[in-house]
């Protein structure tokens, strides 16, 4: 077999499973507004590295029409095998760094990912929506401060580098509970300091855009030690697009 029609091959069998995870990972596992927010492109990126890149070179490398066939079966059925694993693993760690909660939390939004809580944390969750990690995009939820005995054993845990309640499902409660208080926290577009020119035009031509016409609001949205801004829609009261700029 010709050496280039065999890459060629493999090249485009490897593209169609790419696309196919890439699909997946934007309409179900990382839905908009939060697919740039939560790593996904990045882990798009280093997927497609590992399957497109390395299977299609392999092949290209070990082909040879003067190779004997049985001899090509064994390289190939290896770099099958090879490709298969890491894409696996691939698909493995993107599935556990999907977020699974979008925690509304007193003055921001925090995304959390699957793989930031435990099992016996999600034991504890007061609903049973709160009890399990989504497959289906994140779902938003909020949490408040306990007043008392508990808040204070919460304020000791997260000195002594224990989880916020952020990462405490017991704590969760419905969106809407803490969405007035919430939005109260929210600024306008206007208002957000750390903006470029580029980023200013793309806030103005997302506010000329509002359906409504109302005042769109800007919220922290954490992830991790990173910081991003979320759009706030004053008619719904939910994120409607996640800008990579500093809130603060």
């Amino acid at each position: 077999m010709n050496r280039r029609k065999a890459a060629t091959i493999h090249l485009t069998v490897s593209l169609v499973l790419a696309l196919a995870i890439a699909t997946l990972l934007y309409f179900l596992w990382f839905p908009s507004p939060y697919f740039i927010a939560a790593g996904a492109s990045k882990l798009i990126m280093v997927l497609m590295g590992v399957d497109i890149g390395i299977g299609p070179l392999l092949t290209l490398l070990v082909v040879s029409p003067h190779k004997p066939r049985s001899l090509l079966r064994l390289d190939l059925s290896v770099i099958a095998v090879m490709q298969a694993i890491a894409f696996a693993y691939g698909v493995h760690v993107i599935a556990v760094a999907r977020p699974v909660f979008v925690v509304a939390a007193v003055d921001r939004l925090v995304l959390v990912s699957a793989d930031e809580l435990t099992d016996t944390d999600l034991a504890q969750g007061n609903q049973p929506v709160f009890r399990t990690r989504s497959w289906t995009g994140p779902l938003l939820v909020g949490v408040w401060p306990p007043k008392g005995g508990k808040g204070f054993d919460v304020v000791q845990q997260v000195l002594a580098g224990g989880k916020d309640l952020d990462q405490l499902p017991r704590f969760y409660m419905p969106y809407d509970q803490v969405v007035d208080k919430l939005m109260q926290r929210a600024k306008p577009l206007s208002q957000l300091k750390n903006v470029n020119t580029y980023q200013r035009k793309q806030l103005e031509q997302i506010q000329a855009g509002a359906d409504d016409g109302g005042t769109l609001l800007a919220l922290p949205l954490q992830r991790g030690d990173r910081y991003y801004t979320a759009i706030m829609s004053p008619k719904t009261r939910r994120p409607m697009r996640i800008l990579s700029i500093d809130p603060w």
